[in-house]
């Protein structure tokens, strides 16, 4: 199973934000910004502060892939 944060890009553009403004109204580090942006694992608290600072909820910001089953 893979997570995607395409979402969460999509809605920075939409609020006309940049991953710097994100960093600073959800209190994350760049390090953060930079696993979020290669679609690595995130604890649940970083995306509850991200949801917070934008007034969204997890469906807004992230989508779980599956995995094809062959």
């Amino acid at each position: 199973m893979a997570v995607s944060y395409k979402n969460l890009w999509k809605l920075l553009i939409d609020t006309d934000l940049k991953k710097k403004d994100l960093a600073e109204l959800a209190n994350i580090s760049t390090y953060t910004i930079n696993k979020l942006r290669r679609c690595e694992n995130v604890n649940t608290d970083t995306l509850s502060k991200i949801c917070t600072a934008l007034q969204c909820t997890f469906d807004d910001i992230v989508e779980v892939i599956p995995d094809e089953k062959y």
